[in-house]
């Protein structure tokens, strides 16, 4: 367990769980100790002594794939509480969600308000997460590029996520991606700036680098 970000609010705090090295996070308000698990990669034991001494409230999903499921169904099982995700991905989830999540809705817990932002692309319910400066961002954005996207209109979609919900955000932000390393919205924007100054095959998609990816 790492804690990648605390202040006098929130505590956030990443496990690199699963055989693919996906992060899930838990994200705890500092004065009631409710708490919000993002995404269930699997090793369920782990998780759950990872929440153990706070109050679990819910259960958030970036998206449907199975990197980011394979412990869903025994962590519902072991805290029943609500999993809530976006409609576009519910039907592939192992379990039914019990909360639709759209653009623009807020989760509150405790002191705890997290805006949903719909960033499709990598999937099409793909959803991020706010708080203050801090964006659970899932699949969608990671240091260098985007996630991975299936056909060229899949990128097409995603960059279209990331300029019109993502990169408008206060450049200070800090990107807390599904896996890997964080990295900061600034260091990103800049790097998305300079890949669109170039020339690409309209074909373009699969794992794309912001740095490396030209025609």
């Amino acid at each position: 367990m790492v804690t990648v970000a605390k202040d006098g609010r929130i505590r956030i705090e990443k496990l690199e769980l699963g055989p693919f090295g996906t992060n899930a996070y838990f994200l705890t308000c500092r004065r009631t100790n409710a708490s919000v698990l993002v995404d269930a990669p699997g090793d369920a034991g782990k998780i759950l002594a990872q929440l153990k001494g706070t109050d679990p409230k819910y259960i958030l999903m970036t998206h449907n794939h199975m990197d980011h499921t394979g412990a869903l169904a025994d962590v519902k099982a072991a805290l029943n509480v609500p999993i809530a995700a976006h409609r576009d991905d519910a039907g592939s989830l192992p379990l039914q969600p019990d909360m639709l999540l759209s653009d623009g809705d807020v989760v509150s817990w405790g002191d705890i308000q997290l805006t949903v932002l719909h960033t499709p692309g990598h999937t099409p319910g793909s959803l991020c997460f706010l708080t203050g400066n801090y964006l659970i961002a899932g699949d969608t954005l990671f240091p260098d590029g985007p996630g991975k996207t299936g056909s060229p209109a899949d990128f097409r979609q995603i960059v279209e996520s990331l300029t019109s919900k993502i990169f408008v955000l206060p450049e200070d932000t800090r990107i807390y991606s599904g896996h890997g390393d964080s990295t900061v919205l600034k260091k990103e924007k800049q790097a998305f700036e300079a890949f669109s100054a170039r020339n690409h095959d309209p074909n373009l998609c699969g794992d794309v680098l912001w740095s490396s990816s030209q025609s």
